[in-house]
């Protein structure tokens, strides 16, 4: 298997001309890394004639090397690209897809230029404009109708990444007992977190949430719609890395994003904009969407991939009780 290596340009043109991916009189100039990516080797690679964004995804996550990874989750994502081009305004939010190697678990999209992803958001002041907010909600609002079924299939299943994020998202952080010390994060997390840990009743709701989740669904997810995924660029917002994208319940896309507004301490004005915006959120099942909403405040906060939060120990509290009473519905 080729190795992309931002030190080995030379080996990486020969792959590259082999894939028929360079052209007769195109040479590398240079490879740099666009940014610290989480789950996949990424390298934009720019040539005498062009810039274009290589991903390769390897049998781990790339921040987490010790977690292992199904490096055909790349090969997903190269379908997803496929699937949403048919339509103008979801392809629009997205880089194209330029090429997929299978062998070798690479593929090659449109670099969308100088950008930076929103987890600047994190910061304290930070704010989402109401037009992002609103750009972001109708990629999610079309992206669920345009590509809906009405009998659930096998088509993009993804099994394996999502039993991957269900370990991360519904069982790791509920473990009273699993080797990670949350006080190596902040003094006093590790106290706080074994209230919610110790709970029988937020671990039942939450072993059904994370059932929902494994279980096959109508709409087409994007499956990590936070703002690690949202690119601001000089043609405006854009979406990335739907590596984590399956068929499954809308609620939980729409889940992800409405926790990450309260984790980045966004106006309850702007997260009231997220209902009056999606088309069709008076369908939803709400206790669904809430036990989701809470579920990934508290895998944030108390799970293994945390967030670059500048948060008080007394504003993380707030938030873990408010997830608890939006998990059990109180």
């Amino acid at each position: 298997m080729f190795v992309l290596d931002a030190n080995n340009p030379a080996d990486l043109t020969v792959c590259l001309t082999n894939l028929g991916w360079l052209g007769t009189d195109e040479e590398i100039t240079s490879l740099t890394i666009p940014g610290a990516g989480n789950m996949n080797y990424v390298l934009r690679v720019k040539t005498n004639q062009r810039s274009f964004i290589l991903k390769q995804a390897r049998g781990y996550v790339e921040k987490y090397p010790q977690v292992a990874a199904p490096a055909e989750r790349v090969l997903t994502e190269a379908a997803f690209y496929d699937k949403i081009k048919e339509n103008d305004f979801l392809q629009h939010f997205m880089p194209e897809k330029l090429g997929v190697d299978v062998a070798n678990k690479l593929v090659a999209i449109e670099d969308l230029g100088p950008a930076n992803d929103c987890t600047v958001l994190y910061q304290d002041g930070e704010e989402l404009s109401v037009a992002s907010l609103e750009k972001l909600v109708s990629y999610l609002s079309t992206l669920h109708q345009a590509f809906s079924k009405a009998r659930v299939d096998d088509e993009l299943a993804n099994e394996e990444m999502r039993v991957l994020n269900h370990e991360h998202i519904f069982k790791y952080p509920f473990m009273e007992e699993n080797g990670f010390d949350l006080n190596t994060i902040q003094d006093g997390l590790q106290d706080l977190a074994v209230v919610y840990k110790k709970s029988n009743a937020l671990r039942q709701r939450v072993e059904v949430l994370g059932g929902l989740y494994l279980s096959k669904g109508k709409y087409l997810l994007h499956g990590d719609f936070y703002p690690g995924s949202w690119l601001q660029t000089e043609k405006g917002i854009k979406v990335i890395d739907p590596e984590f994208c399956f068929f499954g319940p809308r609620e939980f896309d729409l889940a992800v994003f409405i926790a990450h507004l309260h984790l980045s301490g966004q106006s309850q004005t702007l997260i009231a904009k997220v209902a009056e915006n999606y088309e069709g959120f008076d369908q939803l099942n709400i206790a669904i969407l809430n036990g989701f909403v809470g579920t990934e405040i508290m895998r944030r906060l108390i799970g293994l991939a945390q967030l670059p939060l500048e948060m008080s120990l007394s504003k993380k509290k707030m938030l873990l009780d408010m997830a608890y009473e939006l998990i059990l519905n109180e």
